[in-house]
């Protein structure tokens, strides 16, 4: 048995007698993994989707996109279930799942939440104290079947469940997602335990996903029992075009359980025809059966892997890990085929990548800490800055445990990106800097700062600056271990050029005018409009004008030429001289084409100045 799982057990055995056991009230939480190539949803429901706890306060659209930034959704949902017997009873408890209500919910404690753990940190987490991060982003967090007791149809059997994901940011790991399960009787002894990963796979390009599932409807279930790899794979053509990337889940038990002496069950269900009560909903987790691979599409993906019995009793730790796999991949003659992809890597080889990583504990080379990017912005240009300073993390000084040439400082060198799009690329390489005199890289030399220019002002720009490492050439693959950078998305900053507020009122101008609503702004390289992040399509809400050459402080009004007062706008800024609206008036209506007559109110003067603009749609 590992080290870790020992002493984990140790832990939950200690908790457990202290542990409040209905708690009517949850601290409901969600994050997002973003450092790598796959953003997934996790939440602290043990869903990977929002479900009814959490559907409004989840703003994005999709739940695992992949690759990024490419609109293509892989879930509908996904989690675990457990079912057993306790005395006479048959028993399961789900995560999510067609045909049941929610049943694991986080505690009331405000540490019932997500946590956050870059990799060697250490963290005193309540349930889990002296936690060190394993990825370049882990997700901790804890549910319970227990902590609601007014779910319709639910008998608890009283587990608690310890989850883990992990992430990476550089290759060869930024395609999979890690998730560690560690399962806690606290009341019940429970006898022929089976657990079961449920996958609702919605596979394809999707803008509208939560309002128009039919992009996920012409998927299919298929299975690899040597591998206990269940995969939702997208049928080519459809409404949706063909996917880049399948997605996968692969279970690893423990050392101590060979896989070989338990039961396995791979069950798709057609239509989504999952059983609701207990009783049927086990028999099928307990089925000892694999079924063929689907090869027509009935109403989508939806599947389990499920393995048992086991005999799990009170303060015992069941500990498993499931493996998300994306990468290029596509449905050729009923197989599922690698394919060369865009900057992504093929699906078998992830695959083996996360075979890897569990046999190597997920002891491998890390990236440096990204620096800390500072910027300052001007007319035309942006000054990006990224010495560290007293109190920073620096990269440049950062060791590495898991190196396998020993190098006590693998850091190399800096690189800068640019995006006119998103805090999430796709990205430019501006620039790179490394160590100079060594044998890896250009031999640049270091710098700490680049300038920028020729920008627009008042469009939006995005930046980041990244540390990698140098490759680690005593690692035990053919090539070594390559060189590992830290995630674009760790400390990207978007910026807006522009010159600084005016000293005095008179030069408040607006652009475009006139605004004609047959451009389209949101086509512009950068765009001048963009949709809200939580969507990709652009609504009549994301029409944008600005008032440039403002005062520091200023009220501004707009009316039409009747005298009707449209809005007011209040800009308070030291470093933006510009205010944007929407041509949404203030009771949210879209304004019509017409003339337009607007004041500016200097507030530190009282000076006033009047103007006009022409809309036109």
């Amino acid at each position: 048995m590992r080290e870790s799982v020992k002493r984990f057990i140790l832990i939950a055995a200690i908790l457990i007698a202290g542990k409040t056991l209905f708690a009517q009230e949850v601290s409901l939480d969600w994050k997002l993994h973003d450092v790598g190539k796959v953003r997934e949803l996790i939440t602290n429901v043990g869903s990977l989707w929002p479900t009814s706890a959490l559907w409004n306060s989840y703003p994005g659209l999709i739940y695992c996109e992949f690759p990024p930034n490419a609109s293509e959704e892989h879930i509908g949902e996904g989690g675990i279930w457990v079912g057993a017997i306790v005395g006479s009873d048959t028993l399961v408890s789900v995560t999510t799942g067609w045909n049941s209500t929610q049943e694991f919910f986080p505690g009331s404690e405000p540490w019932d939440t997500i946590w956050v753990v870059n990799k060697l940190d250490t963290v005193d987490i309540p349930y889990w104290p002296g936690y060190v991060g394993k990825s370049d982003q882990d997700f901790v967090c804890r549910y319970s079947d227990y902590n609601l007791t007014n779910i319709t149809n639910h008998f608890p059997l009283y587990l608690d469940v310890i989850q883990v994901s992990h992430a990476w940011s550089s290759k060869p790991l930024d395609e999979i997602i890690i998730y560690e399960f560690h399962l806690v009787p606290t009341r019940n002894n429970l006898q022929q335990v089976y657990i079961a990963y449920w996958l609702d796979g919605n596979v394809g390009f999707c803008t509208a996903c939560r309002s128009n599932y039919g992009f996920g409807r012409d998927d299919v279930s298929h299975y690899d029992s040597l591998q206990h790899f269940g995969v939702a794979v997208d049928i080519p053509g459809g409404e949706d075009g063909t996917a880049i990337s399948p997605i996968g889940m692969k279970i690893y038990l423990p050392d101590e359980i060979p896989g070989n002496t338990l039961n396995w069950t791979f069950n798709w269900y057609p239509g989504g025809g999952v059983p609701g009560p207990d009783g049927l909903r086990y028999a099928d987790m307990a089925a000892d059966l694999i079924m063929e691979n689907q090869q027509s599409p009935l109403n989508g993906s939806q599947f389990i892997i499920s393995f048992g019995p086991l005999d799990l009793a009170v303060g015992d730790t069941l500990s498993f890990f499931v493996a998300q796999v994306m990468g290029s991949a596509r449905l050729i003659g009923g197989e599922i085929t690698d394919v060369d992809g865009p900057d992504v890597n093929r699906f078998s080889d992830n695959r083996q990548v996360a075979d890897l990583a569990i046999a190597n504990e997920f002891k491998f080379p890390s990236p440096p800490p990204p620096p800390p990017l500072r910027v300052d912005i001007s007319s035309g240009q942006v000054q990006l800055r990224w010495d560290a300073r007293p109190g920073d993390r620096d990269p440049e000084t950062y060791q590495d445990p898991y190196r396998a040439d020993g190098a006590q400082q693998p850091f190399e060198g800096y690189r800068i990106y640019k995006s006119t799009q998103s805090a999430t690329g796709p990205w430019t390489l501006l620039a790179e800097y490394d160590i100079a005199g060594n044998e890896f890289g250009a031999n640049a030399g270091l710098a700490h700062e680049f300038t920028n220019t020729g920008l627009l002002d008042y469009f939006e720009y995005f930046y980041s600056v990244t540390a990698f490492s140098k490759p680690d050439t005593g690692y035990p693959i053919p090539g070594g271990f390559p060189s590992q950078e830290s995630s674009r998305n760790a400390n990207a900053i978007k910026v807006v050029p522009g010159p600084d507020p005016q000293e005095n009122i008179g030069k408040v101008s607006v652009v475009p005018n006139p605004y004609r609503g047959d451009i389209a702004y949101y086509g512009f390289n950068p765009p001048w409009e963009k949709p809200d992040p939580t969507r990709k399509i652009w609504l009549e809400q994301d029409r944008l004008i600005l008032f440039i050459n403002l005062p520091q402080q200023c009220e501004i009004r707009v009316y039409t030429l009747a005298g009707d007062l449209v809005t007011t706008l209040f800009h308070n800024d030291p470093v933006k001289g510009y205010e944007s609206w929407n041509l949404t008036s203030s009771i949210g209506q879209a304004i019509s084409s017409g003339i337009y007559l607007f004041t500016v109110k200097d507030q530190r003067s009282g000076e006033v100045q009047v103007g006009k603009f022409v809309i036109i749609k």
